[in-house]
């Protein structure tokens, strides 16, 4: 039978008593065993590297080994990399606690043997360090800056109105900036329309859009297929359809239009490369090039200079929330794993706020009413 991936290597059981150095030879076969297991699994190498350095590193500042780890070395840990010299962001505290609570995971799983191992060989077993009191959240006020907040309906037309002069006044002029200034434009458009990442925005290809059968008045751009979405720490990229919303259904047309004679086949490099969104030369623009197109559109208007292009996004989810679509649904159309993410990203206008709570009042006192007008 071929032995399972991570377990404990022959040459500890055949010599645990006669092993120099037996701690340090005890763990670094700890770490190999979990780095083949994390293979077996199919995650990135350079997940795996990561996860493996923040183990090491956990056991150099505790100056103990996992058999003997408890919390407070944990919690030690992570307050000194939150108090260094260069204090880590929350989002790499997150990311380091979830290697070590995998690590410990891995040594106290029967499978592996390493409880009754270390029990056997130290006279102390490992276990789990880290626990929902002492982790940083997954939804943390920091997490996301405050300065990436959702664009309200009449910035985002401010916006485009923005970038729509831009190409009107390029053509006039008799320039060839026109052209990629209506790339784009339309690109922000579709961005916003679908909630995408700057990468799935530059990564799509005109044959990802297809029909939605619940909704032929859509034609061939009734869901879009994102092939290039942000996979989970270590794997690659994900998946996932995102419906066109009746919300957004004015992407139709301009779709229909880019993707039209008049529209992408434009560029001389069209023909050349599948992207929607082709560059001068060859291949499709970059994330580079929609970055600067969006700050120099952003400032024309007036914006704050702290606003990336994924308010675009921010901005989707906020605008569905306040349609009154079911939070799943959004966070299903986002790809987001967690429903705390989909909340951090939304930021409902107080406008929004106080209609929904005179709604709720409202129901409430209507639900009170009797049949004959009295309330119970």
């Amino acid at each position: 039978m071929e032995a399972l991936p991570g377990r404990i290597p022959a040459f500890l059981n055949d010599d645990v008593v006669g092993l120099l150095r037996a701690e340090d030879r005890v763990f670094e076969a700890m770490v190999d065993g979990w780095r083949a297991q994390l293979l077996a699994r199919g995650l990135s190498t350079a997940y795996i590297t990561s996860s493996c350095a923040v183990v090491t590193r956990l056991q150099a500042h505790a100056n103990e080994y996992p058999w003997t780890w408890s919390a407070h070395h944990f919690d030690e840990f992570l307050a000194d990399r939150r108090t260094g010299a260069k204090p880590a962001a929350v989002s790499t505290l997150r990311a380091d606690a979830g290697a070590i609570r995998a690590f410990c995971s891995y040594l106290t799983a029967t499978a592996y043997g390493w409880v009754p191992f270390c029990e056997a060989m130290f006279d102390n077993i490992p276990g789990q360090v880290v626990f929902e009191w002492n982790a940083p959240r997954h939804t943390t006020d920091d997490a996301v800056p405050p300065a990436r907040r959702s664009l309200t309906r009449a910035e985002l037309q401010r916006f485009f109105d923005a970038a729509d002069d831009e190409v009107d006044a390029e053509h006039a002029k008799g320039t060839k900036r026109w052209l990629p200034g209506l790339r784009d434009s339309i690109a922000f458009k579709v961005a916003y329309a679908y909630g995408l990442r700057r990468r799935e925005l530059t990564m799509l290809e005109h044959v990802d859009f297809g029909p939605n059968p619940h909704v032929p008045a859509y034609g061939g751009f009734g869901a879009v297929q994102v092939r290039w979405a942000k996979g989970t720490s270590g794997s690659g990229p994900r998946r996932r359809t995102v419906l066109t919303a009746p919300e957004f259904d004015w992407v139709v047309e301009l779709l229909r239009f880019w993707l039209s004679p008049a529209g992408r086949a434009r560029f001389p490099t069209a023909d050349r490369s599948a992207l929607m969104w082709p560059s001068e030369r060859a291949g499709g623009t970059g994330v580079r090039n929609l970055d600067r197109a969006f700050q120099r559109i952003r400032d024309h208007t007036g914006l704050p200079e702290q606003l990336t292009m994924h308010c675009l996004r921010h901005s989707y989810v906020t605008h569905l929330i306040e349609a009154g679509y079911d939070p799943l649904f959004v966070q299903q159309q986002v790809g987001h794993e967690y429903s705390s993410t989909t909340a951090l990203y939304t930021s409902v206008s107080s406008d929004f706020k106080h209609k929904t709570v005179q709604r709720m009042i409202a129901q409430r006192i209507h639900g009170k009413t009797t049949t004959d007008g009295s309330t119970s």
